[in-house]
């Protein structure tokens, strides 16, 4: 979620047994994976690995895994492809958590007028007219807004515009939680971006060193159907397999 300047801008055993939505997983058509491991709930720190497959093959690392930041208190299960129906804590506007779950890959944001060399990934360049609500009262709630009179902004532009000159939100590469259709409070703005210091947590983003985010926006394509899984270590040990997630370590996902 974006915070003004002046505030700081992973089951059961039986598939006939689980809630909706446990079955499906990780679609057929995501051949691009982006994994998030978190120690615990609470953890602020993880490690993120990006995977590949040909359609309907088994799931191989592109790199070793990196050090990410979550949310400042932690995670909690958000609404995606998956984890919108387990039990447990929820994400919530403001909570401090990155969401957990399975979640499609949106658009790119960029102050910049191309990508990183060597990208081919949807994008726009951000103006000063451009937002993303995370008013709750608002229709627009968890949505990119464009106001039409940038020089006049309504009293909610200035927290949350996306233009801040702020090295952290170069780039900025959504992650669709709570996104079809947005429910009011279950959070919003939630994206992968720059970190601003190695302990530097997040109100609910991951963030990462700018090498790293560079490598991912390179490595993204749209006709891969790119998908983001963020879990504790506990639920993707549990999880991993109903959810079409590439194995535990050795060989998969590093801790």
């Amino acid at each position: 979620m974006f915070i003004a300047t002046a505030r700081s801008l992973g089951f059961g055993v039986l598939v006939t047994l689980t809630a909706p939505g446990y079955a499906a997983g990780i679609p057929d058509d995501c051949t691009q994976l982006i994994v998030g491991i978190a120690p615990g709930w609470n953890s602020m720190r993880g490690h993120l690995q990006l995977f590949e497959r040909a359609s309907g093959g088994n799931w191989s690392p592109v790199a070793p895994a990196v050090p990410v930041l979550f949310g400042k208190s932690g995670v909690a299960w958000g609404s995606g492809l998956a984890g919108q129906n387990e039990s447990g804590l929820r994400k919530t506007e403001r909570d401090g958590r990155a969401p957990a779950g399975i979640f499609r890959i949106g658009k790119i944001y960029t102050y910049d007028a191309q990508l990183p060399p060597g990208s081919d990934y949807p994008f726009h360049q951000v103006t000063t007219a451009d937002a993303w609500s995370d008013d709750v009262s608002s229709p627009d709630y968890n949505r990119f807004v464009t106001i039409p009179d940038p020089a006049n902004p309504p009293p909610w532009f200035a927290k949350q515009k996306m233009r801040h000159n702020d090295f952290a939100y170069r780039w900025l590469v959504e992650i669709r939680h709570n996104s079809d259709p947005p429910v009011p409070g279950a959070g919003s703005a939630i994206f992968f971006h720059l970190r601003r210091g190695v302990d530097r947590p997040t109100a609910g983003c991951t963030t990462m060193a700018e090498s790293d985010l560079v490598k991912l926006i390179t490595w993204l394509r749209a006709s891969r159907h790119p998908c983001y899984a963020l879990l504790p270590a506990a639920e993707y040990d549990m999880k991993w397999q109903n959810w079409h997630l590439p194995p535990p370590e050795p060989g998969g996902v590093g801790r």
